[in-house]
């Protein structure tokens, strides 16, 4: 497959995932929203983190693309500004915490070096800054009606989703066979 192909599917994989999540979220828990896109559970979250982990900026790209759509269309459409900055600012957030994995951590593609520790400190991060940054615009636009209650909201919600997303990602991809040269070296190391 050429790389300009995998980087389409990539993105567009992206988008795709991260709406289906929001509609899951929306069927399943409808009934934990605070406010219009606050939810005490919020699994897309967990979408975002993961799929900045995987695919990088191709990851951030279609997840860019994907919140643009959802918010110009159905969270806010009456309102630009805030699809606009919502849009990057959900965006910006999970790709910060991929760059910190990357420097930090030496983040492989396949997520094997990111320990249970490793995974929590992730989507504890991402849960801090992305609501944290969301509430930063909602406070230089004027909207501080229960800023904290919200902001706790979204950090529980965001942290609840992560947690959920990754761990359940983690396990299938570890039930999933090793490569054989993977294989052969482990079966190497537990022969001695």
């Amino acid at each position: 497959m050429s790389t300009l192909r995998l980087h389409f599917w990539s993105v567009t994989g992206t988008a795709v995932v991260f709406m289906l999540s929001l509609w899951i979220n929306q069927e399943i828990f409808t009934h934990t929203e605070l406010v219009r896109g606050v939810n005490w559970i919020y699994l897309p979250s967990g979408v975002r983190l993961l799929s900045t982990l995987l695919l990088g900026g191709d990851g951030a790209i279609g997840l860019l693309i994907a919140s643009w759509l959802v918010d110009f269309f159905y969270f806010f459409p009456h309102d630009p500004i805030r699809s606009f900055a919502g849009g990057i600012i959900a965006t910006v957030a999970p790709y910060a915490v991929y760059r910190l994995a990357l420097e930090r951590y030496n983040l492989r593609a396949s997520l094997t070096n990111l320990t249970p520790t490793r995974l929590l400190v992730l989507a504890l991060a991402y849960s801090v800054a992305n609501p944290l940054l969301h509430h930063i615009w909602f406070a230089l636009q004027g909207d501080t009606k229960n800023l904290a209650e919200r902001l706790f909201a979204m950090f529980v919600g965001d942290f609840a989703g992560a947690l959920i997303m990754l761990y359940a990602v983690k396990g299938i991809l570890a039930l999933l066979p090793l490569p054989r040269r993977a294989q052969n070296a482990q079966n190497a190391r537990n022969e001695t």
